[in-house]
């Protein structure tokens, strides 16, 4: 093994270490953050064929073609894109969870509150979860993000969930939910520029972060987008097409990918 390599690896696995320690630390040193009563006050409350909050609801079905075609990916076409088997059942995991973002995003819009938020919230951290031990798995080290799966999996889950029974009990927290929803998109970016790819296509990974990030700022600035636009959509509803996107490219990146050889 050649020493100076061996270093930059531990180096660069220290900086991950350093990046996740660092975002523990500070989410427990942050105060109890609650559930704002206001964030279920979107700007577009319009209902439309009978439909309470019509746009935040329909736009929910763009997650559905992406997750299909993902999924057809993953199933039906023999190309092989995986160096592990692991990885194939990361990103399985991973696209199924993303057709229930859309039927829970959905439901939960249908009639905004603290009860149906849960069930558009826990498909959410599944897609994060299972996408952060697939990247760890190919840039990192295989067996690592296979062992980390299922760990991280019931991570998300519990995250929910005592976000959930928090509020139940008047002591509501969102600060565990947000470190599992926000720490992948700072470690898989700092991952992909530490470690060396093993597939092509990583720009597709790129494509991923910059819409998931164009979605934040959709959510973050909801009725703004909907003055903007003279109440035609809110940033909300776009919101959704932008994550949609985003997990639409992590669909090209795995249909088009191609394994790396190794030097």
């Amino acid at each position: 093994m050649n020493p100076s390599r061996d270093f930059t690896a531990r180096f660069r696995i220290m900086l991950m270490l350093v990046l996740t320690a660092g975002v523990v630390v500070l989410a427990l040193l942050l105060p109890r953050i609650p559930q704002p009563a206001a964030y279920h006050a979107f700007a577009d409350q319009r209902t439309m064929l009978g439909i309470p909050n019509f746009w935040n609801v329909v736009s929910n079905a763009a997650f559905l073609p992406v997750g299909l075609a993902a999924l057809w990916v993953m199933v039906r076409d023999p190309k092989p894109r995986f160096s592990a088997p692991f990885e194939r059942r990361a990103y399985l995991v991973a696209f199924a969870a993303v057709l229930l973002v859309g039927l829970g995003s959905g439901y939960y819009h249908l009639h905004p509150d603290n009860r149906t938020l849960f069930w558009d919230r826990l498909p959410m951290t599944l897609v994060f979860m299972a996408l952060l031990s697939a990247v760890i798995a190919e840039r990192i080290q295989a067996k690592v993000g296979a062992l980390l799966l299922l760990p991280f999996l019931l991570l998300g889950i519990l995250s929910v969930e005592v976000w959930r029974r928090g509020e139940l009990t008047g002591v509501g927290d969102l600060r565990f939910y947000l470190l599992v929803q926000f720490y992948p998109m700072l470690a898989i970016p700092m991952m992909m520029a530490l470690f060396p790819p093993r597939y092509t296509r990583t720009r597709d990974m790129a494509w991923l972060v910059l819409w998931y990030a164009v979605a934040k700022a959709l959510e973050q600035w909801d009725g703004a987008v909907f003055q903007a636009t003279g109440g035609v959509m809110s940033g909300h509803a776009l919101k959704h097409v932008a994550a949609a996107l985003a997990v639409g490219a992590l669909v090209v990146m795995v249909a088009r990918r191609e394994p790396l050889l190794a030097d």
